[in-house]
């Protein structure tokens, strides 16, 4: 399907322009839109872009009582983020680590538009590489254990990723990913993590731990769409990105832009953000100045490729509001996964990986 059709869908519709979707949607577009934003995993955040007194009289009653549960969803979820993520700063402290929440945990706890009704599968955070170790013994201290038990999944994450194996707590149940960098060492991006380091700072309703610069969130965020190859969750951190950017670039302030740019040179993260600009202005119409879109083109690929980004993309991006996926999206999604894996290690590890994987989950 082309672009055109999925920015008619009510979903995408609705977070373009919110107030004139709440004005003008009769009652089967309210329903699509509940169903599909409840598959994305974005009906808290659609409840949370508008007041009830910004709806429209003929908004159905219905409609009104999911927007409703939904805020009341998303308020316990901000709390319970707030809560383990001060939690987490507790069991670093004594060793005295630093850390930098990343993701929907940095959204919410720096109160930007971006975590209002963002609900986290998981927190994100970010530490020194030469305190790497030391975090994890004081995490497993305080109740966090790994999820990956078998030694091949061990040293897949320790040798090779940019994380350790992903951590859950013994009592509350919360999921926990410890980074030491935003892409894999193996990645053929290779953004330096001390130049972020030396630009986070430190919101006031985050309890001493820091978040990163906000051209860094940007890019970070593209970066984790566009290599992790999980588009489960893929149309909800495209409306991050594209919360993001209205809300640090409002009024087309050439600052931010001309500082989003030059950082995607620094970082060597210009695909990216070519990725994240392109896909953003497609599905919303996300304000860029035309000059920074006419910039980024430089970073996009050769015609054929970028035609063939487009199928698989916004394929990936759509296919959980699809209203009957099929071979085509699940095609789509296979693409990209092997993409990601090609974007973050080199043929000679990503091939015996792979096959070991296939052989699991043949055996599975």
């Amino acid at each position: 399907m082309r672009v055109e059709h999925w920015r008619q869908h009510p979903l995408i519709a609705y977070v373009r322009n919110p107030v004139l979707a709440a004005n003008t949607f009769n009652p089967a577009q309210w329903s699509c839109l509940i169903g599909s934003a409840r598959r994305a995993n974005l009906l808290c955040r659609l409840a949370c872009t508008l007041d009830m007194a910004e709806f429209g009289p003929s908004v159905p009653k219905k409609a009104v009582e999911h927007f409703a549960s939904a805020r009341q969803v998303a308020d316990s979820a901000r709390r319970s983020t707030l809560r383990e993520a001060q939690l987490i700063l507790a069991a670093l402290e004594p060793v005295k680590i630093p850390v930098v929440f990343l993701k929907g945990a940095a959204y919410l706890l720096s109160g930007l538009d971006a975590g209002k009704g963002r609900l986290l599968g998981d927190v994100d955070i970010l530490v020194p590489l030469d305190a790497i170790d030391a975090a994890e013994h004081a995490l497993v201290a305080a109740g966090w254990m790994t999820t990956k038990l078998n030694n091949y999944d061990q040293r897949y994450y320790r040798r090779w990723m940019h994380e350790l194996p992903p951590m859950r707590h013994l009592e509350r149940g919360t999921s926990l990913d410890v980074h030491h960098c935003i892409l894999p060492p193996t990645a053929r991006l290779k953004p330096d993590s001390k130049l972020l380091w030396e630009s986070v700072v430190y919101p006031p309703g985050a309890f001493g731990g820091a978040v990163l610069a906000p051209v860094d969130l940007v890019l970070h965020s593209a970066t984790h769409l566009f290599h992790e190859g999980e588009f489960e969750k893929g149309l909800r951190d495209l409306v991050d990105l594209h919360a993001l950017l209205v809300e640090f670039g409002s009024g087309n302030d050439y600052d931010f832009w001309s500082s989003l740019c030059e950082r995607a040179c620094q970082l060597d993260l210009r695909r990216p953000l070519f990725y994240a600009l392109r896909f953003t202005r497609l599905l919303f119409n996300t304000p860029i100045p035309r000059d920074v879109l006419n910039h980024s083109e430089e970073w996009g690929p050769d015609r054929l490729i970028l035609r063939a980004m487009d199928i698989v993309m916004l394929a990936c991006l759509t296919s959980v509001i699809a209203p009957t996926p099929g071979y085509r999206f699940d095609f789509a999604r296979s693409l990209a996964f092997l993409r990601s894996h090609y974007l973050r290690m080199p043929m000679h590890l990503l091939l015996p990986h792979l096959a070991r994987k296939l052989i699991i989950q043949e055996r599975g």
